[in-house]
């Protein structure tokens, strides 16, 4: 006589409640490692201090590999004969300056997005190990929101001190972590070139600087009457010393995306950038990357006057008057005074040389 086989579970009830015992079983667990490309589609941000010579270690998935809550995962790479000799010549030895190389290998981390270009960004309580040897990390930064983990700062981190500089030798990096079950991350190592500000300076200038119908049109569009709007501007005042050093600006710069005229000196913000990159504009504090820095080159010779302190410009009906404040050379006792440009309309542009006037 046939007998059917006793099933796993005999109750409709027993089923589901192992079905649903399963599926929150499975939501609890990291994702896949097959889930997780090896070398996913991620692009960097740029660093503008740094040129990439070589990719030692493309964009690699930080993949879970247990269902604990930290993490590990191990990465190589190598250096051919010409990139392990350029890294050891490279070095700064110079007195007085920090002994470091000037190539370096820089490892950096992001999140696992491909929509767009990440920003660095450091997995939650991140340990990395470079050769067995523990690699310091940017400091946390401390929050008063309780429960929220303190970040690191979005910087890269050079490894170079502790990278074998021998292409027979493989170098090898720890990874630990804990699981983000929202997110994912990558890792990627490179071989760059470290750039000054005084680099980055004159291939600013190299660039070439904005031309002055730009800025004209700019004031023009400032001034002028809009119908729709019940608030009018009718003057405008640019100082000419930079809103950084509090001193008189030697190359004058704004972001091509600020909408203001006022400018800073390219020179101070390289370097406060240089010291801890910020990159916003320090007159409106927005963005202002470098990629968008131009030279101010409709007053770039009013800059050079060293007697102007600040430049005001006002329109009344057709005409354009601009005034500028001078101020005497300091040997001489003489309170400043004011010269007055007046401009037509009809002309079609504005004086901008003003120290002709003066």
């Amino acid at each position: 006589m046939y007998q059917q086989p006793a099933t796993l579970y005999p109750y409709p009830s027993q089923y589901a409640a192992a079905a649903a015992a399963a599926a929150a079983a499975q939501q609890q667990q990291p994702l896949l490692a097959n889930q997780y490309p090896v070398h996913p589609d991620v692009k960097f941000r740029r660093l503008p201090f740094y040129d990439i010579l070589a990719d030692l270690l493309k964009p690699s998935s930080l993949v879970p590999q247990t269902n604990q809550r930290m993490q590990e995962g191990t990465f190589y790479f190598h250096l051919t004969p010409q990139q392990a000799t350029d890294i050891a010549s490279s070095r700064d030895i110079r007195p007085g300056v920090k002994n470091d190389y000037i190539k370096q290998v820089q490892m950096r981390f992001c999140l696992l997005e491909t929509t767009c270009e990440q920003e660095d960004y450091f997995p939650p309580n991140v340990i990395v190990k470079v050769n067995n040897k523990l690699c310091p990390l940017p400091n946390p930064i401390p929050t008063n929101k309780p429960g929220v983990e303190p970040k690191r700062p979005p910087r890269p981190v050079n490894i170079t001190q502790m990278v074998k500089l021998s292409p027979t030798v493989a170098n090898t990096i720890s990874v630990s972590w804990a699981t983000d079950y929202t997110r994912g991350y990558a890792i990627s190592v490179s071989l760059v070139h470290k750039l000054t500000s005084s680099d980055l300076l004159q291939r600013l200038k190299n660039k070439g600087m904005k031309h002055a119908d730009h800025t004209r049109a700019l004031i023009k569009e400032k001034l002028s009457d809009d119908g729709d709007c019940e608030i009018a501007t009718t003057s405008l005042r640019v100082s000419l010393t930079c809103p950084l050093g509090k001193m008189r600006m030697t190359t004058p710069c704004r972001s091509a995306t600020c909408s203001h005229l006022q400018c800073f000196d390219a020179s101070l913000y390289l370097q406060m950038n240089e010291r801890k990159p910020t990159w916003n504009c320090p007159v409106c504090d927005k963005p202002s990357l470098y990629d968008n820095l131009v030279i101010d080159g409709a007053r770039r010779d009013l800059y050079r006057e060293d007697a102007i302190g600040y430049v005001q410009l006002k329109r009344e009906g057709t005409k354009w008057i601009v005034k500028c404040r001078v101020t005497p050379d300091h040997k001489v006792k003489a309170t400043p005074y004011h010269c007055t440009l007046v401009c037509d309309e009809s002309e079609e542009k504005i004086e901008t040389d003003i120290s002709k006037m003066c």
